[in-house]
């Protein structure tokens, strides 16, 4: 690994590995996010945390900055208990969304075979197995740009099933209106995914076929039918530094800022648009992912903070910096969605390594079985 500079003044090397896709956005950006101004804007400074005063915390020297983060995770959190969570693709391709890093999309011709959703008893076996090896959160993802409000009904048969076993119940399914949220409210829903991606301005450069306030505009359909918010985005798609500072200080500043934010390490899939515009680029520095995960730590207290896409290609050690940065949460399983994830047994030998735990379901049925 590379060392991680805390000068102003990138060297030529750090440079080209964090070229941007494109400088310029392809469209205005929208930031009625709730932060109350322009969160875009490195002189805003009447959000809870101005854009400014994030990329600061990234430019910290590297101890000083996980010091702080585990500080502040220490205050909030159980520093050796973990999260694990599994993610079951439910319904998988045929996406209509051009999102450049997904091999979902129909767009691109990636090996990834569009299917239809899942009956509940196939969602039943998953969930009772996830729960066995020690999951405490389910969470599915369907390929949908947005579902139809027959898809609702469908989905809320499968959260029914997740309650039923004791785990907590998440979904990813797309742009929800209002209604449809409530629905999924009414099913018993958790949590519900959706992730900004990446900073407002780069938002075109990643996608087209939706821009920023729709995701927005989701979330606060989410929080109006008090359903708790796991919203994160994708480092490592060419942005700067910068480009991440803003990513976090969209998620910060949000009018009450996710319970669950995942943190994601780009996955580079054959056949995606970013797989071949960043062809020859290097990778994110690994310490610049550990970066990310103590700035969100330190932004977002009392949010759960997962490594989520891109572990598997992490090291032990990397990994557990990132705990010590404070993520608290894992996708536990051989998948996430379409891509590889580390074997349970793998993780399993790392959790016993580093002297951690694992977080326990809170559902009735889960602390009764515990008891």
């Amino acid at each position: 690994m590379s060392s991680c500079s805390t000068s102003s003044q990138p060297t030529s090397a750090q440079a080209t590995a964090e070229r941007p896709i494109q400088l310029v956005p392809k469209k205005p950006v929208l930031n009625a996010h709730g932060c109350g101004g322009d969160c875009t804007d490195p002189n805003f400074d009447n959000g809870r945390w101005p854009r400014a005063k994030v990329l600061e915390l990234f430019n910290l020297p590297f101890n000083d900055l996980l010091w702080q983060a585990q500080q502040v995770h220490r205050q909030h959190w159980d520093a050796n208990e973990i999260e694990h969570a599994t993610l079951l693709s439910v319904k998988t391709g045929g996406c209509p969304e051009d999102c450049g890093y997904c091999p979902q999309s129909q767009s691109y011709d990636t090996g990834v075979e569009a299917s239809k959703l899942m009956s509940p008893e196939e969602v039943r076996d998953a969930v009772i197995a996830a729960r066995d090896a020690g999951a405490s959160r389910f969470c599915m993802g369907a390929a949908w740009r947005a579902p139809k409000d027959r898809d609702i009904e469908k989905v809320a048969e499968l959260i029914g099933v997740i309650k039923e076993e004791g785990l907590e119940a998440c979904c990813t399914l797309g742009m929800l209106t209002d209604t449809q949220a409530q629905s999924l409210k009414n099913a018993g829903l958790d949590y519900y995914n959706h992730n900004l991606d990446t900073a407002p301005e780069l938002y075109g450069d990643i996608i087209s076929t939706r821009d920023m306030q729709d995701r927005l505009d989701t979330l606060g359909h989410v929080r109006n039918a008090n359903i708790k918010v796991c919203s994160g985005g994708i480092v490592g798609m060419g942005e700067t530094r910068e480009g991440r500072a803003g990513l976090i200080a969209q998620l910060a500043n949000l009018p009450t800022y996710p319970e669950s934010v995942p943190i994601n390490d780009l996955v580079r899939v054959p056949g995606t648009p970013l797989a071949s515009t960043l062809e020859g680029v290097p990778a994110l520095d690994p310490l610049e992912f550990v970066r990310t995960i103590a700035v969100a730590r330190i932004t977002m207290p009392t949010a759960r903070v997962r490594l989520s896409a891109g572990r598997q290609a992490m090291s032990e050690a990397v990994q557990a910096m990132c705990f010590l940065a404070g993520a608290n949460s894992i996708f536990y399983g051989d998948k996430l969605l379409t891509t590889g994830n580390p074997e349970f047994d793998k993780d399993q030998a790392l959790m016993a390594k580093l002297g951690l735990k694992s977080g326990k379901a809170v559902t009735a049925k889960a602390q009764a079985q515990a008891d």
